[in-house]
């Protein structure tokens, strides 16, 4: 059945959603949200016009204030066009290692933005809960790091300490964006002491944040990842990774 894709193609001032935010609208339903309301509301009004009447394509410049009503005070423009599907936005490659309690809540936290493609890793099959991410199945974890992309982000929250300091190990002799290890600061540092004795430098070693997450948010699993996901998705974060790909 044909759809309308509308597309977020340029923002200014106060706007629901950022630039190249979509959604798919067909006669019946739709996927996705470019946000806003009654902008919303008007864009899928305006697909269906278009798909009862055949055009295939539309564009409109939508002053949220004046025209709709809305308190934004912003612009949109918005392009709408016959599709099937929406397209798919440059991911950043995302390793996790562990599928316990706090890569599991973490997993559901990141898993539905488009911003990480993930790979889950962990040693055994039936830990992965149902996901539509990508499982890795590995014996030993630390050998599938030579896999993984040089400009990946890797978090480790796996059950062994042993585990996770041959990760760590892995990861420092291959090319990475960042790395997270969950643990004490206690942890940390013995960690530290180890691994210098592996040959890794001071420098390279402080390239690992550990303790992740926002303490202040406390310890739960869900915390956990809530602090770390909202380290990963901040502008901030963002920047850094622009720079680097």
């Amino acid at each position: 059945m044909s759809a309308i894709r509308i597309t977020v193609t340029k923002t200014a001032g106060s706007v629901p959603r950022e630039a190249g935010t979509q959604m798919l609208v067909w006669a019946d339903r739709t996927e996705g949200t470019i946000g806003g309301g009654t902008l919303e509301w008007e864009a899928m009004a305006e697909a269906r016009r278009m798909l009862a009447d055949g055009r295939k394509s539309h564009e409109a410049r939508i002053p949220l204030g004046p025209a709709l009503g809305q308190c934004c005070g912003g612009s949109v423009s918005l392009l709408w066009e016959k599709a099937e599907a929406m397209t798919t936005p440059l991911a950043h490659p995302l390793w996790i290692y562990g599928a316990g309690h706090v890569g599991r809540a973490l997993v559901h936290v990141l898993a539905p933005l488009p911003d990480f493609d993930i790979t889950w890793v962990d040693t055994h099959a039936d830990r992965f809960p149902q996901t539509d991410v990508t499982t890795l199945v590995a014996s030993d974890p630390a050998r599938v790091v030579q896999h993984a992309p040089p400009q990946a982000d890797h978090l480790i929250f796996t059950y062994s300490h042993e585990l996770d300091l041959a990760l760590c190990h892995a990861i420092l002799s291959h090319g990475f964006h960042s790395a997270g290890l969950i643990g004490s600061a206690t942890k940390w540092a013995r960690f530290k002491t180890r691994l210098a004795a592996l040959g890794h430098s001071h420098a390279q070693i402080s390239r690992i944040a550990c303790p992740i997450g926002d303490p202040s948010l406390g310890k739960h699993p869900a915390a956990i990842a809530l602090g770390v996901a909202t380290a990963m998705i901040s502008p901030q974060g963002r920047q850094t990774k622009d720079r680097t790909a």
